[in-house]
């Protein structure tokens, strides 16, 4: 594969996005001549910001970043036919620890058997992030604790309206 030719999709359900996607997508955004952010629909998980909020937030974020080669896309359905009709060879996960291998592993298989063609690659996250994933950001939040090490300031005020109620 060429670079110069290569679009990656970082998917995920970034319910919020955490500083430690943004450190996936921007090393990511290093190696892939495009980078789609994917916010996937989720249902088996219960969502502190829904669908849109999702969409919106994580888009908020990443036009923050002003890196130009960096998108971000709604997923509804299967994330193999989102890749195939975006025209991606690839697929970037973060794998943080043991736990988080065996699912990983699960979805890998499964999509491989469903579009071969497509690369699965994983991302080790610098230590800092080794324990980042966005339920823990909800709660720490949720129980008045300080998320600002772990999200951006748009993240933050974001969850302090919708903790609030407000839109």
């Amino acid at each position: 594969m060429d670079k110069c030719c290569v679009v990656a999709i970082v998917p995920g359900s970034f319910d919020p996005i955490t500083n430690g996607h943004i450190d996936i997508i921007k090393r990511a955004s290093k190696i892939f001549h495009k980078v789609i952010v994917g916010v996937a629909k989720n249902t088996a998980k219960k969502s502190f910001f829904d669908f849109e909020e999702r969409f919106e937030l994580t888009k908020q974020v990443i036009e923050s970043l002003n890196i130009a080669s960096i998108s971000v896309e709604k997923v509804d359905g299967l994330l193999v036919n989102f890749a195939k009709s975006k025209g991606a060879q690839v697929i970037v996960r973060g794998l943080r620890a043991v736990s988080d291998f065996e699912y990983e592993m699960e979805m890998a298989f499964m999509n491989r058997s469903l579009a071969p063609e497509i690369e699965i690659i994983y991302f080790m996250p610098y230590i800092k992030y080794s324990f980042l994933s966005s339920t823990i950001v909800k709660d720490v939040f949720v129980n008045g604790g300080d998320v600002s090490a772990f999200v951006s300031t748009i993240v933050i005020e974001h969850m302090k309206k919708k903790f609030k109620g407000e839109k």
